[in-house]
């Protein structure tokens, strides 16, 4: 019979069969991406744990009514119990956030969508750039409780949804569709990668105006320099 000491030691082995969230968590650039990727996981384990206590009580009512199960019961109700866990485990990660998705989030999740997808961009990314998306993670991390004081529907929530989800990946998706010789070649006074970094860096401005804006509860002002962004990027992602 499954005594609860055998239990404890059992849930303690299996929880390690949950894959090492390290590798997922190193490509991080701020604490709203680790955020969602670490309730991702927990929300895995909480299955792999639900699946386990279903195995125990099993194990724990047919050894009531056979008057103990036995070694072999033992042995099979550890593995069904590293099952549930492995079967956790190969569950699916987060949905792979995209420009459309990052434009409808809500508010609570935009920071952290933005970031993963931006982790996601750095390899195709030259070093200046990669320095530069690491430091609009932090600036996100900062917006991020700003936008919880604003309605999901505010003007301002949107022009902030246009500037993440529609200007920034129009730059980097422009960039990237460059054939990578033409990376560094002159066009009309600068290389696409200058054009990138700069770009990257007016991003990165304009993310920490809007966070002091929306704090100083300057909305209009947020909602004018919308209409600004809207012609200064327009095209953005042709260039």
């Amino acid at each position: 019979m499954v005594t609860a000491s055998d239990h404890d030691a059992v849930m303690r082995s299996a929880a390690r069969v949950i894959p090492d969230q390290r590798a997922r968590r190193e490509g991080s650039i701020g604490q709203r991406s680790k955020e969602l990727k670490r309730k991702k996981a927990l929300q895995k384990l909480a299955i792999g744990a639900g699946g386990a206590a279903a195995v125990v009580i099993a194990a724990m009512i047919a050894g009531l009514i056979l008057n103990g199960i036995g070694f072999t019961g033992v042995m099979i109700a550890i593995g069904l119990i590293l099952l549930a866990f492995v079967i956790a485990a190969m569950l699916p990660g987060l949905p792979e956030p995209t420009p459309e998705t990052i434009q409808k989030a809500d508010l609570k999740t935009l920071a952290g969508k933005t970031e993963i997808w931006l982790e996601r961009q750095r390899p195709a990314l030259p070093a200046p750039a990669v320095t530069l998306i690491d430091g609009i993670g932090t600036r996100l991390d900062q917006l991020s409780p700003q936008l919880a004081t604003l309605g999901e529907n505010d003007p301002a929530a949107q022009e902030v949804r246009k500037l993440l989800g529609e200007y920034l990946p129009d730059m980097i998706n422009g960039y990237k569709s460059i054939p990578e010789p033409l990376r560094r070649k002159d066009n009309g006074g600068s290389t696409p990668e200058e054009q990138l970094i700069g770009g990257l860096r007016t991003i990165d401005r304009e993310i920490e105006t809007m966070t002091g804006q929306i704090a100083r509860g300057e909305l209009d002002k947020l909602a004018t320099r919308g209409r600004f962004l809207e012609l200064k990027y327009d095209g953005a992602g042709e260039e």
